[in-house]
This record gives C-alpha cells, sequence and structure tokens, in this order.
C-alpha cells in the first residue's frame, strides 16, 4: 500500500520520439497512483514540448539548454553558456520539486536534469530507445541505477546489471487486431481489390520519400497499380498538393497529417518508413510488414542501427536513402508480390513487440523509489 507522495520528473525533448514516450510512462503513473504521485516534466525552451505537454495538462519547466550545430554556427559559441545555465536552473527544480527520481527519455533536454540529479544524489533511470546509444546515454549511464531499452544486445554500451528490456513506451493502443480493414480501406475511399502501400514521413515530412513518390507518380500513366496512403508531412504539404493536381493518379490518397494511424496501419500491406525509435516500436506492435529507409540526418546514424536491428531478425527490409529513388519503389512492389515473405515478416515483428513496455518502466521507476 503506497501511503506518501512520490514525485517524479520526467524529461525528453525536441521531436515526438522523445516527448510522447515519456507521456506514455506519465499516464500509466497517473493511472497506477493517482492522487499519491507528483509529476514535472523537464524540456528545452522554445521547442515543440513546452507546447505539446502542457496541451496534454502537465506542468512543465524549460531549460535554456541548445545542441550543437552540426555545421559552423556561430550559434555553437553559446553552447557551452547555456549548459552552465541549464544546469544551475535543473539543481534548483529538482530542490524546489524535492524529486525521488529523475527519468530521462532522450533528446538533449534530458541531460543537464539527469547529470544535476546524479551530482545531488537523487535517483536517475534512462531510457534507451535505439539499438545504438547515444553519446549522452552512454556518459550518464554510467551513474543511472537502471537502463531500460528497447533492443537486446545493450551491454555493449551499459553496464549489463543495470538493464532492462522494456521495449519503447507507447502512446495509444497498437495491436496486430487494430481497427476493422474494411472500413479503415473506405476512410481513405479504397477497396480490398488492390494491394495498399503506407508511406509514412512523420509529422514535419520526409523529403526523400515525397521525392520518392514524386517519380514514381510521374512513371505512372495517371493509375497507380497498388493503392497507396501518402503521409506527406506539413512542410510539403503545399508542394504535394500542387504536385498530385499536375500529375492527377487514381488510387492514392495524400495528406499532411494521419489522424487516424490505426485506420493506416489496418489498411496496409506494406509500409515505407523511417525507422525512428518509436516507428520501429509500433510497427512491431501492429506486425505490418516494413521497408525502411533510414534517415541519414540523425546522430550517430541510430535509424540505420534500428532498421538493421529488424533486418538481421527477419522482420524488415531496408533500402538505404542514397538508394531510395532508384530502388524502393521496385523493392515494395516485389515485397508486395510475396505473400510468404510478407508473412513471415509479419510474425518476426510480432515477436519482437513489447507492449507491456510503459508499464514495465514504471515498475522500475517504483522500485527506485521503494
Amino acid at each position: 500500500m503506497i501511503d506518501f507522495m512520490k514525485r517524479v520528473i520526467l524529461s525528453g525533448g525536441g521531436t515526438g520520439g522523445h516527448i510522447y514516450p515519456a507521456v506514455a510512462v506519465a499516464e500509466v503513473l497517473k493511472r497506477r497512483l493517482g492522487d499519491k504521485v507528483e509529476l514535472l516534466f523537464v524540456g528545452a525552451e522554445g521547442k515543440m514540448e513546452m507546447e505539446k505537454v502542457p496541451a496534454l495538462g502537465y506542468r512543465i519547466v524549460g531549460l535554456p539548454i541548445a545542441g550543437l550545430q552540426r555545421r559552423l554556427d556561430w550559434r555553437n559559441l553559446l553552447v557551452p553558456f547555456k549548459v552552465l545555465k541549464s544546469l544551475a536552473k535543473a539543481r534548483r527544480t529538482i530542490r524546489d520539486f524535492k524529486a525521488d527520481v529523475v527519468v530521462g527519455f532522450g533528446g538533449y533536454a534530458s541531460a543537464p536534469i539527469l547529470w544535476a540529479a546524479q551530482q545531488m544524489g537523487v535517483k536517475t533511470l534512462i531510457q534507451e530507445q535505439n539499438s545504438y546509444a547515444g553519446l549522452t546515454n552512454k556518459i550518464l549511464a554510467k551513474r543511472a541505477k537502471k537502463i531500460c531499452t528497447a533492443y537486446e544486445g545493450m551491454e555493449r554500451f551499459f553496464p549489463k546489471e543495470r538493464i532492462r528490456l522494456t521495449g519503447n513506451p507507447l502512446r495509444g493502443r497498437f495491436s496486430k487486431e487494430g481497427a476493422d480493414r474494411k472500413e479503415a480501406l473506405a476512410h481513405f475511399g479504397f477497396t480490398a481489390e488492390r494491394k495498399t502501400i503506407l508511406v509514412v514521413g512523420g509529422s514535419l515530412g520526409t523529403r526523400t520519400l515525397n521525392e520518392m513518390m514524386k517519380r514514381w507518380i510521374t512513371e505512372l500513366n495517371g493509375e497507380c497499380p497498388v493503392q497507396v496512403i501518402w503521409q506527406t508531412g506539413k512542410y510539403y504539404e503545399r508542394e504535394m498538393q500542387q504536385f498530385l493536381a499536375e500529375h492527377p493518379t487514381k488510387h492514392i490518397w495524400q495528406g499532411a497529417f494521419i489522424d487516424r494511424m490505426d485506420y493506416a496501419y489496418a489498411a496496409a500491406d506494406l509500409v515505407i518508413s523511417r525507422s525512428g525509435a518509436g516507428t520501429v516500436s509500433e510497427l512491431c506492435l501492429v506486425a505490418k510488414p516494413v521497408l525502411f529507409v533510414p534517415s541519414p540526418n540523425v546522430a550517430e546514424d541510430h535509424q540505420t542501427a534500428n532498421a538493421r536491428a529488424l533486418v538481421k531478425e527477419g522482420a524488415a527490409a531496408m533500402v538505404a536513402d542514397r538508394e531510395c529513388l532508384d530502388k524502393a519503389v521496385g523493392e515494395a512492389l516485389r515485397l508486395l508480390s510475396d505473400e510468404k515473405a510478407l508473412q513471415a515478416m509479419s510474425a518476426n515483428l510480432e515477436r519482437l513487440a513489447r507492449p507491456q513496455a510503459a508499464e514495465d518502466i514504471v515498475d522500475e521507476i517504483l522500485k527506485l523509489i521503494e
């Protein structure tokens, strides 16, 4: 019986891939502990978490932290000063909140609060989402009490005795059963007579996948041989709408966002996607065959590592970003025609799924507090 207040700081930001796993864990903490837990999010000033987290009903503190620019940029000169200011604010936040534990979900926003907590003797837990650990997590893991991972074999980065394989926590209810396929197809104006490909580039969009679609459509004669759900992302919405207006093609649904991802997964026979941690975890849960095109523009090239980990298990196929325009559509169509390959991929994805990830991470958090 829990009879005293638990105070938990959750930190991660910059992208939805860091924010929403933290929110998923927060939701389980609130469901299991009710008014016996107090939660505080910590993010980076000016980043999306400062808007998204309060909109979900949680309190958040922003740190003035900033990441290094990959190219030569005068703003990099300010980073050391922002780090020092962030560490000072992180210490004040931990002290004023009286945190029992600090949990980090990645992104540079989580580094100062985890570092400060460790210096102050407050227990920390790290959730590593990718199959290749980032430099920050490798450093912080040396003093973390627990490291929750999404992939096996992570002892090459972290102390083996402190690793717990949990998977990545997700919001929403993703499962192989999912939505009704007939309803899902109808939602996009499709029928069951043709195979369906889902091309998904994330909320902002992916230039490579959009250019892949443009090249394919220009080669078609106004009618696609399969059905395509094409999520372009908000950055490219107007450009892609104009392109389709100039190249009208049957059997293609295009939108900046997909408001019913359960329908999109249920309708799809194959997914073409980037291989960020959250996307990989969703695809395992829905057991949907996938052709990954990893983004080369991420730290430590972790999307390629994520994709290769699934390819090794027979759970995915992969085409390099630089080869996408020439090879991806052909490989996708080849896979669609090979029912045995699709079934094997689906079975292997299902084997890798970890639907209880958020619950398992909360178990570890509560063990640290107890």
